[in-house]
């Protein structure tokens, strides 16, 4: 009896087991398939090979290889050597722009020795130039330029703009790869560009953005010396950029060169957000400009003018906001065009002007005895006059850097100072030295592009001052007085040997 309850027990237990394993493999058969559909919905990320998908199409307009590919090769490193004696305070145009924009101790007293800087800079010709941003160079003893294919020249200054940061180089070199001028007029905010540069030492480096901004006015290039000439129409991007990146190129999605990257708005130093281009069409203007005449050909419309907000149209009873008001009409072509105190200008040769920044961009697109039309208003009426534009000096003459009467002493080379320069400086004449690092001259501490006037009592006014004057002195130490473009005065003492 025994027997066959056991095997009664067992067998309702076996059974019972079956029906229980069948309900829970039917129970979770019903889990796993719902798990499943859910993550359907929300997959888990698994961080392997097998996740990554080898057909992906990127959405036309977001691929930035061509750009990257095309620009990078022409995009160089630019390094430069230059000594600032301990008891000097650096004193460059550019002192407010790097304080605020880099913090970069400027303006502080620097130890002694050479010091040294770097940049980037674009080729834009296969023959050798480059342009770069002035701030790179200025007053640099030595300037070499680092190609993307490793290969190192040393680099000659052509040129320089402050009043638009621009500088052009020339390295020995041909059949370079080079950077198109692409149109930046036709940039629109929101469109791509790639900032290609070298910041940090990080040889070529690319970053994305979006045009942000254009015609943006930041204030760091007016300095007491050019605050009536300084072009400030700048390309706000969010790409990158950093030090270092300053002179590379902005590019759009073509390759081609729609800017070059000068400024980033940070109190930091390094990236936050914002980054300023020039304009490629000022700089092809400042380039060619350099090339034909070896300065810049700065046309001007003789009237001091004035950013229109509401509180001015409020006050002068204006009926717009949008354009720019001529505050004081001076001797000019301004003048004789007709236009008077209190006209708002709203275009030039068609191209409409909004704001200070982009007035000032359009006219020094031209040079002094160009004619442009000028649209303005006048008492609510629109009208229009064609406008002569003239140089600094009330001239519609073109000015170019003499080399004629150029005189080599003592290995370096002393050049004409240009009638601009001049009255720019407020000096009568005068001999600009270069090629300082060769010459027996680089002992005193002088830089090239020093304007000298006085040499001990007498006067310099053309080159072959130098020579004649320095001859005089049998022994003893001379005093060397002058000038730099920035307006810095220098006194420099030379022993005759």
């Amino acid at each position: 009896m025994k027997t066959k309850q056991f095997i009664v027990g067992l067998t309702l237990s076996a059974m019972l087991g079956g029906g229980v394993a069948v309900g829970s493999y039917k129970l979770l058969e019903d889990n796993v398939i719902q798990t499943e559909e859910i993550q359907g919905q929300y997959p888990t990320v698994r961080y392997t090979s097998d996740m990554r998908s080898s057909n992906a199409v990127v959405p036309e307009g977001l691929n930035f290889i061509k750009a990257a590919q095309v620009s990078t090769p022409a995009v160089v490193h630019v390094t430069t050597e230059y000594t600032v004696r301990s008891t000097q305070r650096s004193n460059t145009p550019m002192d407010p722009f790097l304080r605020e924009f880099f913090g970069d101790g400027f303006g502080e007293r620097v130890p002694r020795g050479p010091q040294m800087g770097s940049g980037s800079g674009v080729i834009i010709a296969s023959n050798g130039y480059i342009v770069t941003n002035n701030h790179v160079i200025d007053r640099a003893d030595k300037i070499e330029v680092v190609l993307d294919d490793k290969r190192k020249f040393e680099a000659t200054l052509v040129g320089t703009d402050p009043t638009t940061d621009l500088a052009l180089l020339k390295i020995n070199a041909d059949k370079l790869p080079i950077v198109r001028y692409g149109n930046s007029d036709d940039l629109q905010v929101g469109e791509w560009v790639l900032a290609v540069g070298n910041p940090m030492n990080l040889t070529s480096t690319v970053t994305a953005g979006i045009v942000s901004a254009k015609g943006r006015n930041i204030n760091i290039l007016r300095t007491s010396q050019n605050d009536d000439l300084s072009i400030e129409s700048f390309i706000q991007t969010d790409a990158a950029v950093n030090p270092g990146n300053s002179g590379g190129a902005l590019v759009n999605l073509n390759g081609d060169l729609v800017g070059i990257n000068t400024a980033i708005a940070s109190q930091t130093g390094s990236f936050a957000g914002y980054s300023f281009a020039v304009p490629s069409a000022i700089v092809s203007k400042v380039v060619d400009d350099l090339l034909k005449y070896g300065e810049v050909q700065r046309a001007l419309l003789g009237a001091t003018i004035r950013e229109i907000d509401a509180a001015l149209a409020k006050e002068k009873s204006l009926n717009t906001l949008n354009g720019v008001y001529l505050e004081e009409v001076r001797e000019g072509g301004a003048k004789e065009a007709g236009l008077r105190n209190g006209d708002v200008i709203t275009a030039i040769n068609d191209v409409k002007v909004a704001r200070s920044s982009q007035l000032l961009e359009q006219v020094a697109r031209y040079r002094p005895g160009d004619k442009v039309k000028v649209d303005y208003l006048r008492d609510g009426k629109s009208r229009s006059a064609n406008v002569t534009l003239r140089s600094l000096n009330n001239s519609t003459e073109i000015s170019k850097r003499s080399t004629a009467n150029a005189v080599t002493f003592d290995g370096a080379t002393f050049e004409a100072v240009s009638k601009q320069e001049m009255n720019k400086l407020g000096i009568d004449g005068g001999a600009k030295i270069s090629n300082i690092g060769k010459s027996k001259f680089r002992d005193t501490g002088m830089k090239d592009g020093f304007i000298i006037t006085r040499i001990d009592k007498y006067a310099v006014n053309v080159p072959a001052d130098v020579e004649k004057h320095l001859k005089n002195f049998d022994s003893g130490v001379v005093y060397i007085e002058g000038v730099y473009p920035d307006g810095l005065k220098a006194y420099y003492p030379i022993g005759k040997r």
